[in-house]
């Protein structure tokens, strides 16, 4: 079966960012009913219709129907899919960050809207190991993902080792480590690469 072009993103943040960063095609949007009259959804309102998009107002079961949550706060929309960047195109940041072995995607969306928050705006994701940018993950990251360059074409040793090659300082967080965060602040290298990974298992 061929894989869809299309996904639906849900969730107030998430729908704003989607059509403020203006890199997915938004081909449709569905509305609580019941939202109509509140000043987030008419600010939303305004937006899409800027942008040309169609609007349809249904009541709560629909959103759930599309999204697959109840977490959707009255807003679904339909887009193309997570526009990703080639591996060698990251490396125009000074900061970038590479997820290793984090199954859960509330939990890549979690670290990548922290990330983005904290400049690392190129994220390496390996392309087993890690989830995609599902709509679960846009959604946890409050729409953070739309405003960074995620790449998912390698593996986590061919992007650490294209770091190494491009002069990147690499850094991973380890629990046990001896080495706190604010020696690599300190050290302020030009390029770094930090790797984040590896879940606890229960």
């Amino acid at each position: 079966m061929a894989k869809s072009t299309r996904e639906y993103i849900y969730g107030l943040n998430p729908a704003f960012e989607v059509l403020r960063a203006k890199r997915r095609t938004v081909h449709g949007a569905w509305l609580n009913q019941s939202s109509r009259n509140k000043p987030r959804m008419q600010k939303l309102v305004k937006l899409l219709e800027q942008h040309e998009v169609p609007i349809e107002w249904v009541e709560k079961g629909r959103l759930i129907q599309l999204s697959k949550t109840h977490e959707h706060q009255g807003v679904v929309l339909k887009t193309s899919l997570y526009p990703y960047t080639p591996k060698d195109e990251l490396f125009s940041h000074p900061r970038l960050l590479l997820l290793d072995n984090i199954e859960d995607p509330h939990n890549v969306g979690a670290v990548l809207r922290s990330a983005e928050i904290f400049g690392f705006h190129g994220v390496c994701l390996p392309s087993r190991g890690v989830p995609e940018v599902y709509p679960s993950v846009v959604k946890v990251s409050s729409g953070a993902t739309e405003f960074m360059q995620i790449a998912r074409d390698a593996s986590a040793n061919q992007y650490a080792r294209k770091a190494a090659e491009e002069g990147y300082q690499i850094a991973a967080l380890d629990m046990n480590g001896d080495t706190t965060l604010d020696v690599v602040r300190e050290a302020a290298p030009e390029k770094l690469l930090l790797v984040i990974g590896g879940e606890e298992k229960s």
